[in-house]
């Protein structure tokens, strides 16, 4: 059972009690990520994810209090959303409701800090986006399926020059704008009485005001109808082919057959296309297939490495058959109900311990979704045969899809 209560200024706690557990997970996740970024300034939620560590004036350094207090903590950024998680013992607890609320409203954005960052996170683009084989995949492909909406570009950014450029009075700006109150959930889990959870929250949390703002409606993204191609050359040891195929929001009627559909293509070691095109044909060396889940109207996406000896446009033809299939057949229902069993072992797993359920909560909570969270492997368990042809049929449109050559000069 979750308990849920909103503060005057907005916030959401969410509480979910957990007898005997002796750590205490606390999550603040912001309505904020790349997604409301300007064109010209991409990158700032990441980077501002990184100063938010960076201490206030009252807590200079922000790892010293929680570690000396037994704790740990952490944060991740994401296109939709922003989080911060910490764990501390619960004799502790209080510790990071009040440290969370301080850097809610008091981070400094002094140069020195915040240039320390901008290395940081300039580092990490060149890293894993400009370094590593097959880095800038993800920022060609976002390009080529969105043309409107911010998920063109990354959450660690657009180019490695608006990390660089971006001036402190437009981080502070986008700071003051999404980082409030009635932009976050606060979600607690562990062996602490709600009651106790409240009294915190309004202590700490209550008297922070409010922004009034609203998240702001976003660009659509125009229906595909023609695809979209293109091919690049880089220093990589294999070719590699990646298709992208616009589908539905994790609130969509679509977001389940389109789950369940890349269970069946990639998931464990009897998915069709390692199965078929991996072990069998040999045409490839490696393929995946997974849905990105975002807040707005995402993706579908096939990334793969072509196996030596292949020709490209051989092994693209084939992966197109395969995907054929799923529109003019009905998966087996033996087939389909592995994969069931495994979408319901894996949502056990994803809520057992207390760091992951706490931020799926909130989660949940920020998507309006909290009261049927708990019901998600009753969704996946209802997904039938004839709804995943159907959902194939409108899916794998080649209208509805991206496709780059990543080819090795």
């Amino acid at each position: 059972m979750v308990n849920k209560s909103i503060l005057s200024n907005g916030l959401r706690v969410l509480h979910h009690h957990v007898e005997g557990m002796q750590m205490v997970y606390v999550n603040v996740l912001y309505g904020v990520g790349a997604r409301n970024e300007e064109y010209e300034y991409t990158g700032i939620a990441h980077l501002l994810e990184h100063l938010m560590f960076e201490g206030t004036k009252a807590v200079p350094s922000f790892d010293e209090p929680l570690e000396s207090a037994g704790g740990e903590n952490n944060a991740y950024t994401t296109n939709d959303v922003t989080s911060y998680y910490i764990a501390l013992p619960k004799q502790n607890v209080e510790l990071a409701f009040w440290m969370e609320s301080d850097r809610m409203c008091n981070i400094t954005f002094e140069k020195k800090k915040v240039d320390v960052q901008r290395n940081v996170v300039m580092e990490e683009f060149k890293q894993t986006k400009l370094n590593r084989p097959y880095g800038d995949a993800s920022l060609i492909l976002r390009s080529m399926a969105y043309k409107v909406h911010p998920y063109r570009w990354s959450t660690i950014g657009r180019e490695l020059k608006h990390i660089a450029d971006v001036p402190i009075s437009v981080i502070r700006k986008f700071y003051k704008r999404y980082y409030s109150p009635d932009n976050a959930v606060l979600a607690v889990v562990g062996d602490i009485p709600f009651e106790q959870v409240m009294e915190w929250s309004e202590k700490w949390f209550g008297n922070i005001p409010a922004n009034g703002g609203k998240r702001e409606s976003l660009p659509v993204e125009p229906r595909q109808l023609r695809q979209r191609r293109r091919t690049v050359y880089r220093d990589v040891p294999e070719n590699a082919l990646y298709i992208g195929f616009h589908m539905g929001s994790r609130l969509s009627a679509d977001y389940y057959p389109c789950d369940v559909i890349s269970d069946v293509l990639s998931n464990g070691y009897s998915g069709r296309l390692l199965v078929r095109l991996v072990k069998e044909k040999k045409l490839f060396s490696r393929i995946d297939a997974f849905i990105s889940g975002c807040e707005d109207p995402g993706m579908f996406w096939i990334y793969s490495r072509v196996a030596e000896g292949v020709a490209v446009k051989d092994a693209e033809e084939a992966l197109w058959n395969e995907l054929e299939l799923l529109k003019n057949e009905l998966v087996p229902e033996e087939e389909l109900e592995k994969v069931r069993n495994r979408f319901e072992s894996e949502f056990c797993f994803r809520n057992v311990g207390g760091e992951n359920l706490c931020n799926n909560i909130a989660l949940a909570e920020l998507r309006g979704n909290l009261a049927s969270h708990f019901d998600e492997p009753k969704k996946y368990r209802s997904v039938s045969a004839g709804e995943i042809r159907e959902c194939a049929r409108e899916l794998f449109r080649k209208g509805n899809s991206s496709v780059l050559y990543y080819l090795k000069k």
